[in-house]
């Protein structure tokens, strides 16, 4: 999404939890330099994906790119984010035209098996680390907010994902997450209705408002660790099975 606020960290932690606690292997990659899926989770890696992309400590010294994932939880591996991903944008633009917008799906070729799920959590905005994680992923996952004026963001979405899918023939948009769904808006049914006119297939049943995923960060756990009665916890594990019933399917 373009548009920051609906919910892409709280999204992108939950569903990598949930799917680790199914006993899926999952790399979740931060591209944000807020550094929000590291604070999230509770942790606190050293290295994360500037290092891991170039190979290079930032004192210039050089590290393997196992030694930059951190294992957050069991089957659970973090790339943190960081302040760092702002140098490493430049980085990027330094490199030859020709591979600048596909380093990171060069680098991130995991051994058969290793990984179920590669999860990128995806800064607002666009730029050329945005692009490298489209070329490098197969599926979009598009977390909506249901106030506001999210459908403009979306389409602003949909020009981006449409100029690197000349390019990246894999890469489709499977699901479309409704978020901060509150019953007690009028605004929510009538943002949702239009989702569900245009989106049929790839609309997944909605997160609904919940204080207890804003609460479960400031703990450093998923909305499952925190609290896995709350409706947070219910919806988000209704994605995970969706998901990997999609993957059953082929």
């Amino acid at each position: 999404m373009a548009k920051g606020g609906v919910g892409k960290t709280t999204s992108a932690v939950n569903l990598s939890c949930g799917l680790a606690a199914s006993g899926k292997r999952v790399l979740l990659i931060d591209c944000d330099t807020q550094n929000q899926v590291a604070q999230f989770l509770g942790i606190k890696p050293r290295y994360g994906l500037y290092e891991f992309i170039t190979e290079r400590c930032p004192d210039g010294s050089q590290i393997p790119r196992n030694e930059t994932i951190h294992q957050a939880r069991e089957n659970l591996w973090v790339l943190a984010g960081g302040i760092r991903l702002v140098e490493l944008k430049h980085w990027l633009g330094e490199q030859e035209r020709e591979i600048r917008q596909s380093v990171l799906a060069a680098r991130l070729v995991p051994r058969n098996g290793l990984l179920d799920y590669v999860i990128f959590d995806c800064a607002p905005g666009w730029d050329l680390l945005s692009v490298n994680i489209l070329m490098a992923a197969q599926e979009v996952l598009c977390p909506v907010a249901l106030q506001g004026p999210c459908l403009e963001g979306l389409k602003t979405f949909f020009r981006y994902l449409q100029s690197v899918q000349k390019h990246n023939a894999e890469l489709r948009l499977e699901y479309v997450l409704p978020t901060m769904f509150d019953r007690r808006l009028k605004q929510t049914f009538v943002i949702h209705h239009q989702l569900q006119k245009f989106f049929a297939r790839q609309l997944c049943d909605p997160i609904r408002y919940n204080v207890r995923l804003s609460e479960a960060p400031g703990c450093g756990k998923s909305i499952f660790e925190y609290n896995a009665s709350a409706s947070g916890a219910v919806d988000y594990d209704r994605l995970v099975r969706r998901i990997m019933a999609d993957d059953k399917k082929g």
